[in-house]
């Protein structure tokens, strides 16, 4: 069986690349659509500049606290250190997460797993008999 071939809304990911900002915007959701034409914040456009200097081959550290960025062809490869808002969380960008935010693959709230009461865990549990 032949390997799958990734397309995105019908166009392959070597044409996606090739693509200026509109054109790859215009084949995005209506809200990712707009947020790209009304253009990047300045911290949306320092971090863009970090990842153009790591896709020249620069050591660049890629950590961002932009969550609202949305992810474009330009980022594909990269990994990319997202912060949580209590740490940073690697990301690795990978073509079907085009057109998506960063924010949704760095998850803020995690599964709360308590575990067995120890000492301290309530007022009875700070007597405890000497043997």
């Amino acid at each position: 069986m032949a390997k799958k071939i990734f397309t995105f809304r019908g166009f392959k990911l070597d044409e996606i690349k090739k693509m200026k900002a509109e054109e790859f915007a215009n084949l995005l959701p209506s809200r990712q659509r707009r947020s790209l034409l009304r253009g990047r914040s300045e911290k949306q456009t320092k971090f863009m500049e970090k990842i153009e200097k790591a896709q020249a081959g620069e050591k660049v550290k890629l950590h961002t606290h932009c969550r609202d960025t949305i992810i474009t062809p330009e980022m594909l490869d990269l990994t990319l250190n997202v912060y949580t808002g209590k740490e940073f969380v690697r990301v690795k960008i990978i073509p079907e997460m085009l057109g998506h935010y960063i924010a949704e693959f760095a998850p803020t709230r995690t599964r709360v797993r308590h575990g067995m009461p120890g000492i301290g865990a309530t007022k009875s549990s700070l007597y405890i008999p000497l043997k």
